[in-house]
């Protein structure tokens, strides 16, 4: 009877320690998957600022199709595509698209003095470095979801349950990587 006993309680304890790793799991894996829809609901701000941005330019240099129609197309490869990885490379393409854009606009005083020009890469720059805050937020979350899975022993839960490895959101474009150059 205390043999059973014992053993019963040992396996209520194991039982007990397997849900709360499990539990743990789910908790990380959910803030991760809160912190892509950080992400997401900014990019879908920038996607909704960018034809707004692109109208302006066009009555200013409406001959340069060209750029305008690369951020146009990069805009809606960006909302259609799936996946984080799939997702960074789109939004790298974006990003360098809008450089074109904004390139261009130093050929135009009339476009740069603008107002509404001005609100709109002032709201875009705002909407930029909140992406790059979300984007920082999602990749320490999956760090620790990926941690948490591949620990002893909760790797033993997360490979029973399936709880697969998160993708990093990265930057492929080099020139993000490196420190704008400042001269005076």
């Amino acid at each position: 009877m205390v043999t059973t006993l014992i053993i019963l309680g040992v396996l209520v304890v194991a039982a007990i320690f397997v849900i709360g790793l499990y539990n743990g799991l789910v908790r990380k894996k959910a803030a991760a998957d809160g912190a892509w829809s950080d992400i997401d609901v900014q990019l879908k701000r920038r996607y909704n600022l960018i034809p707004n941005l692109v109208e302006t330019v066009k009555g200013y240099a409406s001959h340069e199709r060209e750029t305008l129609e690369s951020v146009i197309k990069a805009r809606q490869t960006a909302i259609d595509v799936s996946g984080i990885a799939g997702q960074a490379q789109a939004e790298n393409m974006l990003s360098g698209a809008l450089r074109q854009l904004f390139a261009l606009s130093e050929s135009y005083p009339d476009l740069k003095a603008n107002q509404n020009f001005m609100q709109l890469q002032e709201e875009l720059a705002s909407t930029e470095n909140k992406i790059g805050f979300a984007r920082q937020h999602y990749n320490r979350s999956a760090v620790q979801y990926n941690t948490a899975i591949e620990v002893f022993p909760a790797n033993m839960i997360a490979g029973r349950f399936n709880f697969d490895k998160m993708e990093y959101f990265e930057l492929e474009d080099t020139a993000q990587r490196e420190a704008p150059k400042v001269s005076f």
